[in-house]
């Protein structure tokens, strides 16, 4: 066992040194002030390059738009100079024969509207406000949970866009994939889950629609080509409690998540057993078996 964990494995066209994957975790380094805040730094480019004997590592959650943002010091992914700057971690770490994904991240009802200066609002699936704890605003102070808007169909379209382009903007920061975070009660997460998802729509309601925009993005990022389809992974969290969330019927609709992500030949599927932050308890818990 050892000795195949050492061995290389190929993604598609990229060979992994080895079999071990370090996974992502938000680590909120990037320099404080408003012009440097979500810009990765020197600090980065050090860390990533450290651990690059992981045969592929995940970065920590990236946000893909101003509206998907809400974690002080947390990176984006939005902007030519945000790639130049992820460029400076990824040659670090290739420099090193290691691989590197980064995690797409929209926050959905996780973040706080001091965040977004375009809006004043922040967006889920449905209307539905987080019931415990607090929210941190853009100046770092404990604030109350807001409630946020149903992203409208139109909206829902340009978030898919809003995708698109981080993954463009991730193949030219020299990345060798991205990981589209759909776990931890984030927004896609949102849309998965009938506690947070009351949608009467074609986005809402069963399934088959809950899936829908998660499977929208994972189509058109590969429609557009940044990235082919193994060169593309997707997190979920179908047992933790981690932004309030569980639902009763978890145990239907992940299984039937992982069935339609199965279709599209992805370079893996991240299931997080849901323990580390507390399982919801809602239904019976959902194993890498069911998910098989």
């Amino acid at each position: 066992m050892t000795t195949e964990m050492f061995s290389k494995i190929s993604l598609g066209d990229v060979e992994l040194q080895n079999r071990i994957t370090m996974a992502p975790m938000t680590r909120a380094r990037c320099t404080p002030g408003d012009d440097s805040n979500t810009m990765p730094n020197d600090l980065m480019v050090e860390y990533y390059a450290q651990r690059a004997g992981a045969g592929l590592i995940i970065t920590e959650a990236t946000a893909i738009s101003e509206l998907g943002y809400g974690w002080i010091n947390a990176p984006l992914i939005t902007t030519p100079e945000h790639a130049a700057a992820w460029k400076k971690v990824t040659d670090a770490v290739h420099e090193k024969n290691g691989k590197i994904y980064l995690q797409l991240w929209h926050m959905g009802r996780q973040a706080h509207s001091s965040f977004h200066p375009s809006t004043n609002y922040i967006v889920s699936a449905s209307d539905v406000k987080i019931s415990t704890g607090n929210s941190k605003d853009y100046h770092g102070n404990n604030v109350e949970h807001e409630t946020p808007r149903a992203l409208t169909v139109e909206q829902i379209q340009e978030t898919i866009n809003d995708y698109v382009k981080a993954a463009r903007l991730s193949k030219e920061a020299g990345f060798d994939g991205v990981e589209i975070h759909g776990a931890n009660g984030y927004l896609i997460d949102q849309f998965l889950q009938s506690y947070t998802n009351k949608r009467t729509d074609e986005y809402g309601g069963s399934v088959e629609n809950r899936v829908r925009f998660l499977k929208e993005i994972v189509e058109a990022v590969i429609a557009d080509g940044s990235f082919p389809a193994i060169s593309i992974g997707v997190r979920m969290s179908p047992n933790g409690s981690f932004g309030d969330m569980g639902s009763d019927d978890n145990d239907v609709l992940f299984p039937h998540a992982a069935e339609q992500m199965s279709k599209y030949g992805l370079a893996y599927l991240h299931v997080m057993d849901g323990t580390g932050f507390g399982a919801h308890g809602k239904c019976k818990l959902v194993t890498a078996m069911d998910m098989k």
